[in-house]
């Protein structure tokens, strides 16, 4: 596992862009809106890490769920699975669920 992707380091780029290579003439921009942990319950297994991003995009592209390169200005590229979960107003969302030993 990538040691960046954990809940407490992206908590601390809340609401900033990840950039997404795409074939389109600009590269697509995400934003990171939140990151929520998930503790365990009584029934699960310790020693997991679990929680999900979720980004922010445009209305005007739609990034089908698959696997996406994501550039982000001080973390770098990151190979993550994103799955669209709504549209509003503003665009899409999307979210990355991680779920690991730690």
């Amino acid at each position: 596992m990538d040691e960046r992707l954990t809940e407490v380091n992206f908590a601390k780029h809340l609401n900033t862009v990840f950039r997404v290579k795409v074939n389109e003439p600009r590269p697509v921009e995400l934003k990171l809106v939140e990151v929520k942990g998930y503790g365990n319950g009584s029934n699960e297994q310790s020693g997991m890490e679990r929680f999900s991003f979720f980004f922010s995009g445009p209305g005007d592209l739609h990034l089908p769920q698959r696997t996406y390169q994501l550039e982000h200005e001080q973390l770098g590229a990151l190979d993550i699975f994103l799955v669209t979960i709504a549209r509003d107003e503003q665009g899409f969302v999307y979210e990355a669920v991680f779920n690991y030993f730690k």
